[in-house]
């Protein structure tokens, strides 16, 4: 059994005592905490190797891959969990660690993508992309959508059929030239832009059901500034959906496309939506290029809940 004075040295350390308590949740690999925490492979496995020497954690290797799990006995956990309470990552680490293990389930739908998803690959009569994209808009309850970052507007248009109101901003001027005029065109006049910027939004506070960021955020100087003003614009019970490119490192992005971030972890998703006041998260990798760069695509998905009843709190106006 482990040394309980020298169990309680290794994990005053925050980041052990983090380690620790995912491990309590979960059987991870070291891949996996790398991305929780946010660490170095370096630094997680020195880490590891110092808990497991201690007998507080256990690996089991499968293949290429190392597994850790706990061995530490309840009564430490117990006093561990108490001083958890003094680490503020805790909690983030906690919701972080739900995206790991979906991502465990993402790559169970991968394989039977490539088993069974040939849809797309081959030419059948009346069946395209487009047509399931219109049907399941069609579906969706009239709202007020604010598509933020829209560039030329095609979700804009294709929402707009639906919507009660679609209101797409786009810093640029020619972009929201360009797409006023088709809304015109198109006869489209539950459609408007306006000219703005994603970490200061030219729309009124709670007015919008839905606001939808494709592709956009990593063109945000602040991203959590952008992520702050969804919320802001959203009404009690609205929704964010933000769909951008899972983090890479094709550096060539910044010059070919403009962009500011290399993408973003569904990790750090989760925490950008958690920052901003977002509840029921969920992401997910709902597309990969089959060509280099090899870009993936995550879809992050909150609600901001409505208020309480009987609660004090009052609307922000």
């Amino acid at each position: 059994m482990a040394s309980i004075l020298k169990s309680l040295r290794l994990a005053a350390d925050p980041n052990r005592l983090r380690l620790l308590l995912l491990l309590e949740r979960e059987e991870l690999s070291v891949a996996e905490l790398q991305e929780v925490l946010g660490k170095g492979q370096s630094q997680v496995s020195t880490h590891l190797a110092q808990l497991k020497a201690a007998g507080i954690v256990e690996d089991r290797r499968t293949g290429k891959n190392a597994f850790y799990k706990l061995k530490a006995p309840h009564g430490l956990m117990d006093l561990l969990r108490e001083g958890a309470r003094e680490v503020p990552e805790a909690e983030q680490d906690r919701q972080a660690l739900g995206a790991a293990l979906r991502k465990r389930q993402d790559r169970v739908r991968r394989y039977f993508d490539e088993l069974a998803g040939k849809f797309g690959r081959q030419y059948v009569p009346g069946r395209s992309w487009k047509a399931i994209a219109e049907t399941l808009l069609k579906l969706l309850p009239p709202m007020v959508i604010a598509d933020l970052g829209a560039g030329e507007g095609t979700m804009s248009q294709l929402m707009a059929q639906r919507a009660k109101k679609v209101i797409a901003v786009d810093s640029s001027e020619k972009m929201v030239e360009f797409g006023s005029d088709l809304a015109r065109r198109h006869k489209l006049a539950n459609l408007e832009y306006r000219l703005g910027d994603l970490e200061d939004v030219p729309i009124r506070t709670g007015t919008v059901d839905l606001a939808f960021l494709s592709q956009a955020l990593h063109h945000a100087s602040h991203p959590e500034k952008a992520v702050a003003e969804a919320w802001r614009i959203l009404k009690p019970g609205g929704r964010i959906a933000v769909l951008d490119l899972n983090r890479h490192h094709f550096e060539e992005a910044r010059d070919m496309y403009a962009d500011l971030w290399l993408g973003f972890s569904e990790t750090e998703l989760e925490r950008l939506l958690a920052g901003a006041g977002f509840k029921n998260l969920e992401t997910a990798v709902v597309h990969r290029e089959t060509e280099a760069p090899y870009f993936e695509t995550v879809l992050a998905i909150g609600d901001k809940q409505a208020p309480q009843v009987g609660s004090n709190s009052s609307a922000v106006t």
